[in-house]
C-alpha cells in the first residue's frame, strides 16, 4: 500500500492525539477493575454490591459523557476558524448544559433506595448497593465538571492532561478503596458502600486538577475561558443538546445491548455467563485502540472543518481507518495466539475455560468490523451529523444484532440447537457489521455532500 505524504502527515498527528487519549481510557477502566478486586477481596456480597451498583450508575454516566463529548465538534471547529473570542462562550454554556442534566441524578442520591428496589435482590446485598448507588449520584455534578473540562482541553489539541489526571484519578480510587472499604485512620469499614466514597472522591478530585489546569496552563490563556461569565444562552445549549444527544443514547444503545445480552444468557447457566463476561471484558479492553482512534478523528475532521479544509478532512478519516484496521489486525491475531493465557488470567474452571476459547474467536472477528463503526461514528460526530448516527446505530445494534442474537442462541429455527453465547455473539458480530456499513456509507454521503457544497467550495 503507498500511502501519500498528506495520509502519514494526517497520521502523525491523530497518533499524537490519540495516544494519551488510550492511555486515560484504559485508565478509567482499571478504576472499575480496582473496585472489583477491593471489594471482592472484603466480600462476595459486597464485591456484587458494586456490580450492581456499577450496572446502574454506568448508564447515567454514559449519558453524561455522550453530552459531553459534543464539546469537541463545537470548540475544535471555532479552533480551526480562529474564533479564539467564541470558544470561552460555547464553552460556558455546554457547561450550563452538563450540570442542568447533572443535577437529576444528584436528586436521585435522595431516592437510591426506591431506584434500587426496582430490581429484586436480598435485603442485605440492596442495602450496600443503595449505599454505593447514593454515594456516586451525589457526585455527579463534579463528574459533568470533569467531563466539560476534559472535553474542552481534548477539543484545542490537548490530550496529554487528560492522560495524567485520569492517572490521578486511579491512584486516588485505589487509596480511597483502601481507606473506606476496610477502613483505618478512624474512618469505619464500609464494605462495597466505601467503594461508592472512592468513586465520588475521584469525580471530585479529577474535576478539581482539570480545572486548575485549565485555569493556570499557559497554552490555554488565549481562549480566556474564565475571564467573562457569559448568561446562559438559550438557543445555544439547546443547539448544544441537540448534537449532544444522539452521541449520548448512541452510548446508551451499545452498553445496554451488552448488558441485555448478559442477563438473557442467564437462563443458560453460571459458566456461560461467566465465559461470555471473560471475552467481553477483554474485548472492551481491545476497543480502547480504535474508541481512541476515533475520539481524535472527532477533535481533527472538526479542526479541519473549521479551517474550511474539506479535502484534508477526508484525508484524516481515511488515515484513521487505515490505522484503525491495521491496529485491528494485530490485536486480533494477538487475541486468537494467547487467548489460553488470556483465559487463564481470567479462570482455572475447565468448563469457563472451553466456552471462553470459543468466545475469543468472535472477539477477534468483530474486532475489524468494531473499529471501523467506532472510527466512522466519530469522524460523523467532527461533521456533526450526530442524528443520522443514532439511527444508524439503533438500527443496527437493537433492530438487527440482538434479534440474530435471541434468534441463534435461544432457539432452533437456523440451528439444530441453541447456540447460547455464541449465539449471540455471531448477533452482536451482525450489528457491528451493519453498523460498520451503514456508518462508513453515511460517512461517504456526508463527504461528498461537504466537498460539492458552494459555502465550502468558494472557501477551497
Amino acid at each position: 500500500m503507498i500511502i501519500s505524504p498528506r495520509t502519514a502527515l494526517e497520521s502523525r498527528r491523530l497518533i499524537r492525539l490519540a495516544w494519551p487519549l488510550l492511555i486515560a481510557q484504559i485508565t478509567q477502566m482499571l478504576m472499575g477493575v480496582s473496585d472489583t478486586i477491593i471489594a471482592g477481596r472484603y466480600s462476595a456480597l459486597d464485591m456484587a454490591a458494586v456490580a450492581l451498583g456499577f450496572s446502574i450508575t454506568i448508564p447515567i454516566m454514559s449519558f453524561i459523557q455522550g453530552i459531553a463529548l459534543a464539546i469537541p465538534p463545537l470548540i475544535a471547529r471555532l479552533h480551526g476558524a480562529k474564533s479564539h473570542d467564541d470558544v470561552a462562550n460555547a464553552t460556558q454554556q455546554a457547561g450550563y448544559l452538563l450540570l442542568l442534566v447533572s443535577i437529576i441524578p444528584f436528586i436521585g442520591a435522595f431516592f437510591a433506595a426506591p431506584i434500587v428496589a426496582i430490581f429484586p435482590m436480598e435485603k442485605a446485598l440492596a442495602d450496600i448497593t443503595t449505599d454505593y448507588v447514593s454515594y456516586v449520584f451525589l457526585a455527579f455534578p463534579a463528574f459533568a465538571v470533569y467531563q466539560w473540562s476534559r472535553n474542552y482541553c481534548e477539543a484545542l489539541g490537548h490530550t496529554k492532561p487528560s492522560m495524567i489526571i485520569t492517572v490521578i484519578g486511579l491512584l486516588v480510587n485505589i487509596g480511597g478503596n483502601f481507606l473506606f472499604v476496610y477502613g483505618g485512620w478512624g474512618i469505619p469499614a464500609m464494605g462495597g458502600a466505601g467503594c461508592g466514597i472512592a468513586t465520588a472522591l475521584v469525580f471530585v478530585a479529577m474535576a478539581v486538577v482539570t480545572l486548575i489546569y485549565v485555569s493556570y496552563a499557559p497554552r490555554l490563556r488565549r481562549y480566556h475561558l474564565f475571564s467573562h461569565w457569559h448568561i446562559p444562552h438559550f438557543s445555544t445549549i439547546v443547539y448544544t443538546f441537540r448534537l449532544g444527544l444522539p452521541i449520548a443514547m448512541t452510548v446508551l444503545f451499545e452498553v445496554t445491548l451488552f448488558a441485555v445480552v448478559a442477563l438473557l444468557l442467564a437462563p443458560f447457566g453460571a459458566n456461560i455467563v461467566a465465559a461470555h463476561q471473560i471475552a467481553l471484558n477483554f474485548s472492551a479492553l481491545m476497543f480502547m485502540f480504535p474508541l481512541s482512534m476515533g475520539m481524535a478523528i472527532a477533535i481533527r475532521v472538526s479542526f479541519r472543518i473549521g479551517q474550511y479544509r474539506i479535502r484534508q478532512a477526508r484525508v484524516a478519516v481515511k488515515s484513521a481507518l487505515i490505522i484503525g484496521t491495521l491496529v485491528s489486525v494485530m490485536t486480533a491475531s494477538f487475541t486468537l495466539l494467547a487467548k489460553g493465557l488470556i483465559i487463564s488470567l481470567y479462570t482455572s474452571n475447565e468448563a469457563v475455560f472451553a466456552i471462553s476459547s470459543q468466545l475469543l474467536i468472535f472477539a477477534a472477528l468483530f474486532q475489524f468490523s468494531d473499529a471501523i463503526q467506532v472510527i466512522s461514528a466519530n469522524a460523523l460526530r467532527g461533521y456533526k451529523d450526530t442524528t443520522a448516527m443514532f439511527y444508524i446505530t439503533f438500527c443496527a445494534y437493537w433492530l438487527i444484532g440482538l434479534p440474530v442474537g435471541v434468534i441463534l442462541g435461544t432457539t432452533d429455527w437456523v440451528t439444530p440447537a441453541p447456540l447460547a453465547a455464541s449465539g449471540f455473539w455471531m448477533g452482536i458480530i451482525a450489528g457491528l457489521t451493519s453498523a460498520a456499513i451503514m456508518l462508513g456509507w453515511r460517512l461517504y454521503v456526508v463527504q461528498k455532500r461537504l466537498e460539492n457544497s458552494p459555502r465550502f467550495m468558494s472557501r477551497a
